[in-house]
C-alpha cells in the first residue's frame, strides 16, 4: 500500500472541513445509534463525473482519502486545473487519461457505455445522464457491461444484480483500487473508535424497557419467534428497499449468499 500511494501532501484547495453531528440532532439527543468520536480528518472534494470532457489529464499522485475505503488520484488537466477523481486499479503517476463520449478502452478514461464493449469491467457508473457517478465505487469493485439493447446497457454489478442502464450515460473503464481492502482485519477496538463507530451491545443483555430482546434470567434466548430492532419492528432478512422508479429496471434481483 505505501508503495502505491505517493508522498505528495493533499490538495488544499480541494480540502473541505466537515462538521460532525456524532449522531445527534439540532436537540443534542441521539437519534443515529453507534456514532460519536473518530480521528480528525478532511474530507477531498471528488468529482465523480465529467466536468472536463475532451481533455486529456496528468495524474500526478495516487493518494489516501480517509473518507473511503478506496483511493483517489490527483489528476492535472491540460488547462492547469486540477481534480481528484476515484483511482482505478493499475493507474500510476505520470500515466494521462481522458473523459470523451469516445475514448480508447484503456484503465481510467470515461466514456459513453453505448461506446464500451461488451465483457468490458467499469466503476463510476451513472444512473441518469449528467448526473455523476452514483454506483460501483467501493475498493475492488467493478460492473462487467454484458449487452447493449436499444437505448439501454445491461450491467452486471457485484452484488450479482443485473439492470438497464441508459447507454448515455457516462462510465470508467476498470477496477476500483485497493481490491485487498476486503482482506483488512479490524485488530482491536480502538480502530473502530478511530473510524467514528461507538460500541455496539446486543439485545439479550438489555433491560426489557431498552430492547425486545431484553430480559430473562441469566443468558437467556431472545423469546420470540423472529428478531426485532430496538421499535419493534422486524429485523434480519425484511427487505427494506421501497419502490422506486428504478425497479422496472432491474432484469435479474441479486442472488442471497450462502452462509
Amino acid at each position: 500500500m505505501k508503495k502505491i500511494l505517493s508522498k505528495k501532501k493533499p490538495e488544499k484547495r480541494l480540502l473541505l472541513s466537515l462538521k460532525r453531528n456524532s449522531g445527534r440532532d439540532s436537540r443534542g439527543r441521539i437519534t443515529v445509534r453507534h456514532k460519536g468520536g473518530g480521528a480528525k480528518r478532511l474530507y477531498r472534494i471528488v468529482d465523480f463525473g465529467q466536468e472536463m470532457p475532451d481533455m486529456p489529464a496528468k495524474v500526478l499522485a495516487v493518494e489516501y482519502d480517509p473518507y473511503r475505503t478506496s483511493f483517489i488520484c490527483l489528476l492535472q488537466y491540460d488547462n492547469g486545473e486540477k481534480r481528484y477523481q476515484i483511482c482505478p486499479h493499475g493507474l500510476k503517476e505520470e500515466n494521462v487519461i481522458v473523459c470523451s463520449e469516445k475514448a480508447e478502452i484503456k484503465t481510467g478514461n470515461r466514456m459513453k457505455l453505448k461506446n464500451i464493449p461488451v465483457g468490458t469491467q467499469v466503476y463510476n457508473v451513472e444512473m441518469e445522464p449528467g448526473r455523476g457517478g452514483k454506483l460501483v465505487k467501493g475498493a475492488g469493485t467493478s460492473a462487467k457491461v454484458v449487452a447493449q439493447e436499444g437505448k439501454y446497457t445491461l450491467l452486471t454489478f457485484p452484488s450479482t444484480e443485473t439492470r438497464k442502464i441508459l447507454s448515455e450515460c457516462y462510465a470508467s473503464i476498470g477496477q476500483v483500487s485497493f481490491p485487498e481492502h476486503k482482506f483488512v482485519k479490524i485488530r482491536k477496538a480502538g480502530i473502530t473508535r478511530h473510524k467514528g463507530v461507538r460500541p455496539t451491545v446486543r439485545g439479550t443483555t438489555m433491560n426489557p424497557c431498552d430492547h425486545p430482546h431484553g430480559g430473562g434470567e441469566g443468558r437467556s434466548s431472545i423469546g420470540m419467534k423472529h428478531a426485532k430492532t430496538p421499535w419493534g419492528k422486524p429485523a434480519m432478512g425484511i427487505k427494506t428497499r421501497k419502490k422506486k422508479w428504478t425497479s422496472k429496471l432491474i432484469i435479474q434481483q441479486r442472488k442471497r449468499k450462502k452462509k
